[in-house]
Parts: C-alpha cells; structure tokens; sequence
C-alpha cells in the first residue's frame, strides 16, 4: 500500500496540556509517529515523502489571517516580556464577530479554541508537512485508484476555518477533500476518531458538495462538547450534508456496527466516488482518553465493512495516542482494508 510522511512533521513536541486545571505533558508526542510508521511497515505500506503542493489548497479551506497568524505568532509571542516557551491562550472572544485584535495575546485567543494545542517554534512547519502529506496521498488514490495511507501528525480534525484546537492546526482531512472535490471528485468525509470532528464539520457546514459523518463519543460528556449532537444536519446549501452519530461512552463493536451501517448506507446514497478515512485509533480500549472499548481485531472488520462500498479511499491518520497497541491497530485496520 502506497503511504506518505514528511519528517519534518517529528519537529513540533507540544510541552503542556491541560487537562482539569492540572498541567500534564502533551499526549501528542512525537513519538506516536513511529508507533504508526510501524504499524503501517507492518501492513506492508511504503512510505514516500510528500511533494510540497503549496499554500492555495490550504487558502481554499483556512482563512488568509490564520494561516499568517500561525506561520508568525510564535515570533511574536516570544517578543513579549515574560512570555512561555510556546503561545497558549488565556482568553478568548465572546464571538467570532468580536474584534479582531493587533495584540499577539488577542489573537491567540481568538484564533486557538482551547490550551490543548499549543504553538511552538516549529509547530506551523510540522502542520504544513503533515497537510502536504494528506494532499499526497489524495493525489496517489486519485491517480490509481489504490487506498493510500497519510501518517498525518499533528491531526487536523479539531482544526476550523479560523482557530486550532484539540491538536490540530490545520484539518488535513478537509484539505484533502476540498482538494479532490476541485478535480471533479464527489467526496465524502468518514471519521472515526474517538472525538467528533468539529473542525470538518465547521469547514462543510453550509456545504453540498462534501459530505461528512462522524461516529464519536457522545459530546454531551467528552470533547469537543458543543458540536458532534445529532442535531447538526448542516445549514444553508449544506442542509443533509452532515450527519453526526453519537455513542455512548465505552462502546463495545456490538454498539458500534449499527452506527456505522447507517454512516455507510448515508455515504453510498449521497453517491461518492472518493472516500476519506479520518482513522482514529483512540476508540481502543487501551487508548488514553478512554472513549470507547474497541478491541485490535475489531479494527479488521471497521476496514473491511468499509471497503465494501467499493470507492477510492484515502486513510488520513488523526488520533490514537501512545500505548502498547498503537501499532498493532494500524496494521490491523490497514490489512482489513486490503
């Protein structure tokens, strides 16, 4: 199976996460990166280092003020007195329709939604590598019709419009699509991470041409909290085009395939010609978050019920966090697709 990384992406090593008002070290390490890589080596992926795509399939789903706000803010933050090692907000808009600020501090708060995630030094040079990757892989599926794999890290899902959050700063997977759509590609979103992905959902809101369901724990209880109910259908022209399936905390594969029966019965009636996998390994039962309890070889079977709709795929990597099955998910998950 065809995969892509860029090494750069191993450069942000976000320091602080804050979970309960108590700070914890950042469950998005780098090291997460060679648990995947051999997880994928295992199931027989060959990486290749993405080619550099350049910034308009970026511009075409991010604002022109985020992008600049986060190839620049960390210089500016360190100029002011006192300031942290990495650019953390400590407040926040009440709206989006609120001012928009000249002060680095502003900024932050309006353009990150919460402390999990940071901006270091070299945070925007490891998002823009982890973007050009999904950019990479969506080329090769729709070159070849083959599934492909983008070790994608940091994730993007949690990333909106306009504002980080969750890890994410850039939504890989909505790039990826909106690319693919430009060519001509009906595309649809799956994402299967633990936690709702509010950022794509923001991103195709009001959007017919791109699809996006999510399966995830139920936000009532879990993050992201104010989006991922199963009211939100979509607005405007995009009205239908979302569809969210909230699960109960601890969900077994016996909850989980009736959830995700209706998410591929919705994809296939919507008719995509393209499919983008937003593979979160974090429904595990030994992932950290302890969302859901899926066990490995349940991973085998999500991927081969998924591969039943017969359309061009392309894996885009967003959770799944340091721990003893990290890596045995993944080739579980890639060699059900095979």
């Amino acid at each position: 199976m065809f995969a892509f990384y860029d090494p750069v992406q191993a450069t942000h090593e976000p320091e602080h996460f804050l979970v309960a008002g108590t700070r914890r070290p950042s469950p998005e390490a780098s090291a997460r990166i060679a648990l995947l890589q051999k997880g994928a080596t295992a199931a027989g992926c060959v990486f290749e280092r993405p080619s550099d795509k350049g910034m308009d399939p970026l511009r075409h789903v991010h604002t022109e003020a985020y992008l600049s706000f986060l190839k620049t803010i960390h210089d500016r933050w360190r100029q002011i007195d006192g300031a942290g090692s990495e650019v953390i907000p400590n407040i926040h808009p009440i709206s989006r329709e609120d001012s928009y600020p000249v002060s680095p501090v502003g900024q932050a708060g309006f353009h990150q939604a919460d402390t999990a995630c940071p901006i270091g030094a070299n945070t925007y040079a490891a998002a823009y590598g982890s973007a050009q990757t999904a950019l990479a892989a969506a080329e090769s599926t729709a070159r070849n019709g083959a599934p492909c794999y983008a070790l994608c890290r940091p994730p993007g899902h949690h990333a909106c419009r306009d504002r980080a959050g969750g890890f994410c700063y850039l939504n890989n997977s909505a790039i990826a699509a909106d690319h693919l759509t430009r060519k001509g590609w009906r595309v649809a979103i799956l994402d299967i991470d633990v936690h709702h992905g509010n950022g794509t959902q923001d991103i195709f809101y009001e959007r017919a041409d791109v699809l996006t369901v999510s399966l995830h724990t139920d936000p009532n209880a879990f993050y992201p909290f104010f989006r991922g109910h199963a009211h939100e259908t979509g607005c405007g022209a995009g009205q239908g085009s979302n569809l969210n399936l909230p699960l109960p905390r601890g969900t077994e594969i016996r909850g989980y395939r009736p959830a995700l029966e209706t998410a591929l019965q919705t994809i296939a009636d919507f008719g995509a010609q393209m499919l983008i996998v937003a593979l979160g390994l974090d429904t595990h039962i030994s992932d950290p978050f302890r969302g859901m309890a899926l066990q490995t070889r349940d991973f085998t079977e999500l991927a081969h019920t998924i591969s039943e709709l017969g359309v061009a795929m392309v894996i885009v990597q967003e959770g799944g966090y340091v721990s003893d099955d990290l890596s045995t998910n993944l080739t579980a998950f890639l060699k059900g697709l095979t």
